[in-house]
This record gives structure tokens, C-alpha cells and sequence, in this order.
């Protein structure tokens, strides 16, 4: 299929890029000169829009502060069958793109995932690179190893991924959503090198380590909790069963050689724990069941649209 017979439009969340968003939409423009590029200012208080305007990106405004508000607004809004979704600062090379949408298209994947490669070392700070890789060991654990980086802010998607995708994250956290929400559907993906670039000058990350690190693992855990209830209620189960067997041992003991149980509050407790212990498991049966029949529906209503 010939990509010039396809509508693309390229997706630019910004929040303060002044500095580097007119670089940003003149490469689309140069490598995708028949691509809409749609900039979408997150309360920006420099000049991003005036200047997105000037380079001749289309400007529009989502006042919910917060990537996850700026993708879900954009995935609503744009209409196009080919989606590319990159960050305003500058940081990716963007040259290979054509490339990438006819991957997609050739292969009929839902999604292809920039896997951030270096060159420069103070392109990807210590505190980031540390934090991406424990994260993204987390999500492979729990959800499968098919990426490297999950927290990329490249990525070129179809049509059926962008208008089936239930965007709840606020934040940051917006990247681990879309790569759970691919996995669990069992989408067709990939993963390619992109060169990462380092940061124009004057130009500041709007990641904050450990707060945004912090809301990422909050979102995993929730994830997992979602769509691996039984794996999660059931764990839950599992330690809270070791906690009351090792508190019901001494109790016992004591019951044994004395018939008499001196420690009844402990032994209270110990019942109390078994007890939630039991209903923690047999909670995450039932939400097992929920789960199943959400994903039967997102995976339905993703079948609704045609691949590309």
C-alpha cells in the first residue's frame, strides 16, 4: 500500500518548547511534507504556540494539565488512519519515519515503539536511565518481555490502536498504559531503534525522577491489580496467610503443652488474618472472571475497526 494514499497526522503534546518545537514540526514537514502536524499546548506560559503557529504546525489547547490529558484529548480529536506521537523537545530523530509508517502499514502492526538508542551520554540522565530499566523489568515480569522501552515518547500507531485505546492515565504514566494496553490485547507491535539527541540548550526535561517515577510504579501496580487480579489478590492472600501462620505457631505450641491459650488476642488476630486471607483469594477469582469478559469487549470493539 502506498502511504501517499493514507491520511497521517503527526501528534505533538507541549508544554513550554518554545526553544524546540519549531525544529520539531520543520523536520516533520521536511521527512512528511504530506502529514497534518497537530501541536497541542498543555498551558504552556512561553511563546509554543505562537511559534507552532509560525512553523506551521495546527494549534490546539487541552487546559487539563498533564500528558495523559494531552494524549487522550488528541487520540479524540484527530482523525487520520496513520498516527505518529512524538515529544516537542527535540530529542528524537524523526529521520527514519517514513520507514516506520510503511513497517506498519506492510506488516498491519497496531503499534511500533521507538526504543531510545544514545549517543551522547548527557542525552538520558543517570536518574532516568536507572528508573526506566527497573520499570520496564517490572512490566516484562507481569505482562511479557516484548519491549526494552516502554517509557519512549516515540511511537507510530494505526487507526484501530488509537480509537480503541481507553486513555485514563493524567501524567506521564500515559506511556506504561499504552504498552500494557497493547499487550494485553496481544496486538501485532514492534520495537525500533530511534536516536535519542540530547536537549537544546535552554531546554529543560518536564520529568520530574522520582515523583513521575513514582506515579509510573502507582500505575503499574494498578495495572497489575486490573489485569492480573488473581496473580495480585492472590499474592495478597499468600502473605497474609505466612503473616498469621507465623503468629498462630506459638499459640499452638502453648495450646499443645498446656491446653490453654494464654495469647488470645494474638490468636484473635491470626483467625482475623486467615479469614482475609481466604476472601482475598476468592476476590481475585471473581475479579479474574471481570477481567476476562473486559478484555472480550475492548478486544471486540478493536476488531470493529478495519487494519490498515
Amino acid at each position: 500500500m502506498n502511504i501517499l494514499n493514507l491520511s497521517i497526522a503527526v501528534l505533538i503534546p507541549c508544554y513550554n518548547e518554545a526553544i524546540s518545537i519549531a525544529k520539531v514540526v520543520k523536520e516533520f514537514h521536511e521527512v512528511l511534507p504530506y502529514a497534518k502536524v497537530y501541536v497541542y499546548d498543555n498551558n504552556s506560559s512561553d511563546s509554543t504556540s505562537e511559534i507552532a503557529t509560525d512553523a506551521g504546525a495546527i494549534v490546539r489547547h487541552e487546559y487539563q494539565q498533564g500528558k495523559g490529558n494531552v494524549v487522550r484529548r488528541m487520540f479524540a480529536d484527530v482523525e487520520a488512519d496513520i498516527y505518529i506521537m512524538v515529544d516537542g523537545d527535540a530529542t528524537y530523530d524523526i529521520s527514519k519515519t517514513p520507514e516506520l509508517i510503511e513497517l506498519l502499514v506492510n506488516e498491519n502492526l497496531d503499534m511500533i515503539n521507538g526504543r531510545r538508542v544514545t549517543v551522547d551520554k548527557l542525552a538520558y540522565r543517570r536518574g532516568h536511565r536507572i528508573g526506566n530499566r527497573i520499570l520496564n523489568g517490572i512490566v516484562k515480569k507481569t505482562f511479557g518481555n516484548r519491549f526494552d522501552d516502554m517509557l519512549s515518547g516515540y511511537r507510530v500507531f494505526s487507526r484501530r490502536f488509537v480509537k480503541t485505546f481507553p486513555a485514563m492515565a493524567r501524567g506521564f504514566e500515559i506511556e506504561t498504559e499504552l504498552t500494557v494496553h497493547a499487550m494485553e490485547l496481544r496486538m501485532p507491535v514492534k520495537e525500533c531503534e530511534i536516536i535519542y539527541r540530547e536537549r537544546l540548550d535552554g531546554s529543560e526535561s518536564k520529568l520530574q525522577t522520582y515523583h513521575d517515577g513514582l506515579r509510573i510504579l502507582t500505575t503499574i501496580s494498578a495495572l497489575i491489580r486490573e489485569e492480573r487480579p488473581l496473580a495480585f489478590f492472590g499474592g495478597l492472600s499468600l502473605i497474609l496467610t505466612a503473616i498469621s501462620l507465623i503468629l498462630a505457631e506459638p499459640v499452638f505450641i502453648t495450646y499443645l503443652d498446656t491446653g490453654m491459650v494464654p495469647r488470645l488476642p494474638t490468636a484473635i488476630l491470626s483467625m482475623g488474618l486467615i479469614f482475609l486471607a481466604f476472601l482475598s483469594f476468592f476476590c481475585g477469582l471473581i475479579l479474574d472472571t471481570v477481567t476476562l469478559g473486559r478484555k472480550e469487549m475492548k478486544r471486540l470493539a478493536y476488531l470493529n475497526y478495519p487494519a490498515n
